[in-house]
């Protein structure tokens, strides 16, 4: 079963634009997510998907594979399926390029029990979420799932609400998931996924996993207690000693 990761890689970022070349000891941010991505054992290739050709040009100079894509992209996953109409692959990943942290071994582990998940066609990762701060904080998304590790839905407000007081919010009193930005396709899920429009929720929230959900499809939710940090502002930068090495 052939596995492509695409790390689709944005120049221009509304909250940060051009992070994904901030220098960080020397190289790019992007580099550090490419190379835990491009040890994970179970993925056979990985391709940086761009809209840039400054972006290709630094991929380039760490030795990744890169390509160019349309600019017309409105998500990851679309651009995504850019790529992977290209090339052969039975399962697709994609890893957004701010995604700090990232462990190629936790990252094997998913792609492992998402390889022999049959009932899934596309997956996801999320984690226990650690800080009430986080709760109140939109850029850091919320997941929702069911007994069988299901998505029910994400947002980037608190969710669920916990209305009683019995059931006071708070990461400590009620057990809260943080999203991490990677998604798993079986091949025919994703090509899917590029068909659709972008749906009302999808667009209201800028979450892409929505459009699944809203049009009918499940996500299903591999847990994890890897620690990553999605750089979606300066502000963040802050916080990339505790997990780049």
């Amino acid at each position: 079963m052939k596995t492509l990761a695409v790390i689709p890689a944005r120049l221009q970022s509304s909250r940060f634009s051009r992070k994904v070349l901030f220098p960080l000891k020397g190289k790019p941010l992007l580099y550090y997510v490419w190379r835990e991505v491009a040890r994970t054992g179970g993925i056979d290739r990985t391709i940086i998907a761009t809209d840039s050709r400054e972006v290709l040009e630094a991929a380039v100079t760490f030795g990744a594979e890169c390509e160019l894509t349309s600019r017309r992209h409105r998500t990851g996953s679309d651009r995504a399926a850019e790529i992977a109409s290209r090339h052969p692959a039975d399962i697709v990943i994609n890893v957004q390029a701010d995604n700090l942290g990232l462990k190629a071994a936790a990252l094997g582990r998913v792609v492992s029990a998402f390889r022999s998940d049959r009932g899934a066609d596309v997956g996801t990762i999320i984690r226990r979420m650690a800080d009430d701060d986080d709760l109140a904080d939109p850029d850091i998304v919320k997941a929702v799932i069911n007994g069988d590790n299901w998505a029910l839905w994400f947002s980037r407000s608190p969710l669920p609400w916990v209305r009683s007081a019995e059931g006071e919010a708070g990461v400590r009193r009620f057990l809260y998931w943080h999203h991490v930005g990677i998604y798993l396709f079986r091949r025919r899920a994703l090509e899917q996924f590029a068909r659709w429009r972008r749906s009302t929720y999808e667009k209201a929230e800028s979450l892409e996993q929505l459009r699944i959900l809203e049009h009918g499809g499940r996500i299903r939710a591999y847990k994890t207690r890897m620690q990553t940090i999605s750089v979606d502002s300066p502000k963040d930068l802050k916080k990339l000693g505790k997990v780049v090495s």
